[in-house]
């Protein structure tokens, strides 16, 4: 898909690896990704795999898939850097605390509109029923943005067999959340479509570090894209400044 492409960025020792979210791509994030390049920082932007091509191949990933090239690319970038901040967005976001579980080295998370709050019961078991249906596809959940004049990047439907692996990936990782002792830059917007902002709520009483919290007024589910962009580079620069050796 035209900008889709992954982005890696040779700057300064410090590393930020920015994740773009579920059906979404790497033009998602590149706003933030060019903002922390113009700061001098060493950016990875993966595309996750199925990712930015076509719903046909995302819907032959998994969350392992996904969690296992996020991870592929925080070791490439910690090898070339002495410090390392996780950024992500939705699904994104989810990845982030997933590593920053398993490599408590990790200097700092900066999450948006995060998909940690596990799916009900019911929820789960309707999509279950829809596959079991016969249908594979439904509309998408892309593109959720005030700024009318911003279009996201993402697939237009969503992969149900894609999206019940996703929501295990959440639920696995609610245990893991505690175990974050990082300092955490927490963004969330007033109405996001897609995640519930109380998702927030949640991961900022179960974070087991310090946590700083901003409100997206301006902005749907994709921030990085919407009226608060600037604002998110602004703080998130701000913040992987404080947290490294960049500060």
């Amino acid at each position: 898909m035209p900008g889709a492409e992954p982005l890696f960025h040779e700057g300064s020792g410090v590393g930020v690896l920015v994740l773009h979210g579920f059906t979404g791509s790497p033009g998602t994030m590149k706003s933030l990704a060019d903002a922390f390049v113009a700061a001098g920082f060493t950016v990875s932007l993966p595309r996750l795999p199925g990712h930015g091509t076509t719903v046909e191949e995302m819907a032959g990933t998994s969350w392992s898939d996904w969690s296992a090239h996020a991870e592929a690319s925080y070791l490439e970038l910690a090898e070339r850097s002495e410090q390392v901040v996780v950024a992500g967005l939705s699904m994104g976001s989810t990845l982030t605390c997933w590593l920053a579980a398993r490599h408590p080295e990790i200097a700092g998370i900066v999450v948006i509109n995060s998909a940690v709050k596990s799916y009900d019961a019911d929820s789960r078991a309707f999509v279950e029923a829809m596959i079991e249906a016969g249908d594979e596809l439904v509309d998408g959940i892309g593109s959720d943005i005030a700024d009318p004049d911003a279009h996201e990047p993402a697939y237009e439907k969503t992969p149900l067999r894609a999206l019940i692996s996703l929501m295990q990936g959440i639920e696995e990782l609610q245990e893991d959340l505690p175990r974050i002792t990082c300092p955490a830059l927490v963004m969330q917007s007033t109405q996001d479509h897609v995640v519930d902002p109380s998702a927030s709520d949640l991961l900022a009483g179960a974070l087991g570090g310090p946590v700083e919290r901003i409100t997206l007024e301006r902005s749907y589910h994709v921030a990085t894209m919407d009226y608060d962009k600037d604002l998110i580079a602004e703080r998130a620069i701000e913040f992987a400044r404080k947290v490294t050796s960049a500060g």
